[in-house]
Parts: C-alpha cells; structure tokens; sequence
C-alpha cells in the first residue's frame, strides 16, 4: 500500500508539473516574427538598409570573347552595338547584366575624369575660392578641351567641378590636381583609387584623360566609376548638370554639358531619367561614354568604348539601346558579373562553395525550386511554437525513478 501510494502520489505531482509547463503563461515572450522588410532609404540617410545579398557569379565569364548575357523566359534580345567594348550593369546592386569584351583596355579619353574627381572631390569643399597661378596651366596637352580659366582669376571650386564635367575642361583639371598634391601626384591618387574599387584594367598617366603612352582602362573599370559617382551626391549633381554660368571676372558665360543624352544637342534625344555621367573623344580612343539613368527604383549604369560605325553620334545612341535594354531586361537574365569590388580571398572562398553547394542543390532537385537552405548561422536562435517539453519529461522520469528505488527499498526491509 505505500509503495502504491508513493507511485500514485510521483504520477500525480509529474502530471500536474507538466500541465503547468506546458500551458501558455501569460506575459511570456513569444519568438517574435521576423520584421518585415524596412522601406529603402536615400543614401546619407541616418539609417540605411542592408544591403542586397551578394549573387554568386562567375567572374572570369566577362574575360570570354563575344557578348556575355544569360537570358531567362522572355528576356528581350540583346542589342548588338559596334563598340569596341561595352558594359551594362544595376548601378544599385552592381550585377553586369550583360557586356563583351569588358576588360578590354582602350584608351579612355575624357571618361577618365570620372577617375578624377572621385579622387580629387573630397579634398575641397565647394565653397572653397582659389586664385589661379601661371604654373598651374602649364602641360596642358595641345588641342585640350578648355572651359577658359584664367590666370589669375580666382574661382570658387563648385565653379571648376563645372568646368570639368560640363566643358570636359583639362584647364579646370590642372588647377583642381594642383591644388590637391600636384599633377604626379593625382595620378598616383587615382591610380590607388582604381585599384580600392576593384578596377584592375585603368593605367593613369595623365589625369585629365588626355592621350599618353600605356594609359589605359577598360568599359569594366569605367562602368565601376559611373557606379561609384552616382552613389555620391556632389558627383551626381556635378554630371547631371546640363548649363550653368562659368566665371570671368566681373562677368560670366554660359556654359552646356557636352553629354548629348543629357542636353539633347546635335539632334539626340535626350534620354528620360538620365543622371549623366561623362563623355570622352580623342583620335586614339574614338569616342567614349559613361551613363546612367533611373527609371522607377531602378538605376542603370553603361559604359560605351570606341564604335567602329554610325559617327561621332553613335556613342550615344548605342548606350541609349544599352539602357533601354538593361530596364526592359530586368529580373529576366542572370548577372554575368559584378561591379563590387573583390572580397578577402577566404570571403570570396566561402561565397564560390555557396554558389557550388546552391548548384548541386539544383542539381538534386532536378533544377526545380529554390536553392535549399543553408546551415544555421552561429549563434542564432531556433524558432519554436512555445515551450521546450523536456523538463516535463525529466521530470516524470525522476519521478518514476524515485518511486522504483523507494519499492525496491521496501522490498528489502524484513517485515517485522
């Protein structure tokens, strides 16, 4: 009889701690849903969105010959422009949508000043007021685009940040990497900062893109400055400035951007969404164009080196079948590349066995569905539906086990 009673009494007090366990409490946190996502925010905001997971993509396809695109269901033809090279990328998340012959190098011409003034605009504040000396024009290379600073002269430099982006003006360049270590020193400043973006392909001699021997880019490095520029404000409103008023003393004159998508001169269209970026011609380098738009919460960055057809016009025109191209191809083909700048070799590591573990994954499921998820990050938390029934269990398990030591007891205790 006590031994029954001291299991009934163990079964009653587990049933009764597992009732109380198991029941909801009220006040108790629950695992909180995940939020949903936060609405995008203007770049500089005080908190800005994460940014896009990063898409594997293999980068040595935009080393192949020929046109690189990887079209899905219903995904528009490519164009097929006479450039020498070309590159169409998202400007937001840096993925190449398509290109050929992305890093090969051609002289740049004035596209190179996009290079420029991603090095030299943080250096001055635009307020800033500089007066021109003699020196600081000289080695202006003959037959030099010029918006006409003068010796002299003192110009705020908002008003020389004018001068290069709109008049492609190598004068205003000169004063500009005077003023920020000297011409020799420019070059290596920009050379360094080719090489923090990831632009491996650009060779500076000579700042203001002016021809010289073994300098180079290619439609990759300048389609990474276009990125670059149009993600920060001072270089945007620079480049999508159409006319303003150049300085000469006690008076000024009117000066027009000589990007035609942007102005609509000489009879191109202008471009809908245009953000600029800069044009360039030589003779060596042909014409060349950076430009981007945006249309919706799209941007679209394209960078066009040297047609072979159409005239001194046919830059535009085809980075317009670029761009036209790129928004109608949206979510419709695969990333051939990216325009970020490459990870530490173990980041890029981990990222490429992603990509192969998403691939056999495919592979597994007959090429059907999502990629199957990946292990749990270290350190999270396990989502569950309430309380753990563990301890319950434990619990009446040393319950039990309580009682049949306490019945084998008695069994062993000589009656009296």
């Amino acid at each position: 009889m006590i031994v029954t009673s001291a299991l009934r009494l163990a079964a009653a007090g587990s049933a009764a701690m597992l009732l109380v366990l198991s029941a909801p409490v009220t006040g108790a946190a629950t695992p909180p849903r995940p939020p949903a996502a936060a609405p995008l925010l203007a770049p500089g905001s005080a908190t800005e969105p994460t940014p896009p997971a990063r898409r594997f993509v293999d980068p040595a396809r935009l080393d192949r010959p020929g046109t690189q695109v990887q079209p899905l269901a219903g995904a528009p033809a490519v164009p097929s422009p006479s450039a020498l090279s070309w590159v169409v990328a998202d400007a937001d998340t840096g993925e190449v949508l398509a290109a050929r012959a992305a890093h090969r190098r051609l002289p740049p011409a004035s596209t190179l000043k996009t290079l420029f003034a991603l090095t030299a605009l943080p250096q001055h504040e635009a307020s800033e007021r500089h007066t021109v000396a003699d020196e600081e024009l000289t080695g202006i290379g003959e037959g030099s685009s010029l918006v006409g600073v003068k010796e002299g002269y003192t110009y705020r430099v908002s008003d020389l940040w004018n001068g290069v982006f709109l008049s492609s003006g190598n004068d205003a360049v000169h004063v500009l990497a005077s003023m920020s270590g000297g011409w020799e020193s420019m070059a290596r400043q920009m050379q360094e900062k080719a090489r923090s973006l990831g632009a491996l392909d650009t060779h500076v001699v000579s700042p203001d893109g002016y021809d010289a021997p073994g300098q180079v880019s290619s439609a990759y490095d300048l389609a990474v400055f276009g990125r670059a520029g149009v993600r920060d404000p001072e270089f945007t409103r620079y480049c999508s400035t159409a006319y303003a008023d150049f300085p000469a003393g006690s008076w000024s004159y009117g000066i027009a951007n000589t990007n035609r998508l942007l102005t609509g001169a000489d009879g191109v269209g202008r471009y809908p969404g245009l953000i600029g970026v800069k044009n360039g011609y030589t003779s060596n380098a042909g014409n060349t164009l950076v430009a981007a738009a945006r249309r919706g919460d799209r941007t679209l960055v394209v960078s066009v080196m040297n047609p072979q057809s159409g005239g001194g016009l046919a830059v535009y025109e085809e980075a317009r079948e670029l761009l036209d191209w790129g928004f109608e191809a949206a979510g419709r083909v695969r990333p051939v590349g990216s325009l970020l700048p490459p990870t530490s070799p173990e980041a890029r590591a981990e990222t490429e066995a992603a990509g192969a573990a998403d691939a056999r994954a495919v592979s597994v499921r007959g090429g059907a569905g999502a990629p199957a998820a990946g292990p749990a990050r270290a350190g999270a938390v396990a989502e569950t539906g309430g309380p753990s029934v563990a301890l319950p269990l434990s619990l009446v398990g040393s319950a039990c086990a309580a009682a049949l030591v306490l019945w084998a007891w008695r069994r062993r205790v000589p009656r009296p």
